[in-house]
């Protein structure tokens, strides 16, 4: 049987699913044989994967405190709060905000002047438990004062015309006042200083 004739039945036999014929064995090269397989029940298990070790921190590093991204009232706005809670105690002793929006032209002078005297009582208790004062220049009004020199403008205000260089020598029209010592309560969050008096109804 000639090799062309071989390879063409060896083509026709793979094509129709068939066996080879002995003759073409000859030329087929051999086949390692494959190793036997392990029963499955033999099989060596695959070694469990360990977890990671967690890093250990480089040289002193410690963990970094957690963050606190709540809004911080700047120094304006705790400014801004105190005063309205100052006022709110002027308001809750003496009526202080009710009396200054009261339109007196329709009212004499004996009304206002009673009514002076309550507000006068309230915010004087007020002053009396929240802040300690002083006189900015002790002494009398209608004295006669000296002025030294390096004064400061915000404690000593010129009325008039000055000439020449400090220190002057003027009427004290008024003594000022400085504050010694506040103890203003605590501003608590959560509440709207705005409100300095609540609506009031009654039932």
């Amino acid at each position: 049987m000639s090799r062309l004739f071989l390879a063409f039945l060896c083509f026709f036999r793979v094509l129709f699913g068939k066996k080879l014929p002995p003759g073409a064995l000859a030329f087929l090269p051999e086949t390692p044989t494959p190793p036997p397989r392990l029963p499955a029940s033999t099989a060596p298990a695959p070694a469990p994967v360990k977890p990671a070790a967690p890093a250990a921190p480089a040289g002193d590093a410690r963990p970094e405190p957690p963050r606190d991204d709540r809004p911080r009232a700047s120094a304006a706005q705790h400014h801004r709060d105190g005063a309205l809670a100052l006022l709110a105690l002027l308001q809750r002793e003496g009526r202080l905000v009710d009396f200054l929006q009261e339109p007196l032209d329709g009212f004499s002078d004996a009304d206002i002047g009673a009514a002076a005297r309550d507000v006068h009582r309230g915010c004087r208790k007020v002053l009396e438990q929240h802040l300690s004062l002083e006189p900015v220049m002790p002494g009398s009004e209608e004295a006669r004062v000296a002025v030294p020199a390096g004064f400061d403008p915000a404690e000593i205000r010129l009325i008039g015309e000055a000439r020449g260089e400090p220190p002057f020598r003027g009427t004290l029209r008024h003594h000022g006042w400085r504050v010694v010592d506040a103890r203003l309560p605590a501003l608590a969050d959560g509440i709207d200083r705005a409100v300095i008096a609540p609506a009031e109804v009654e039932l």
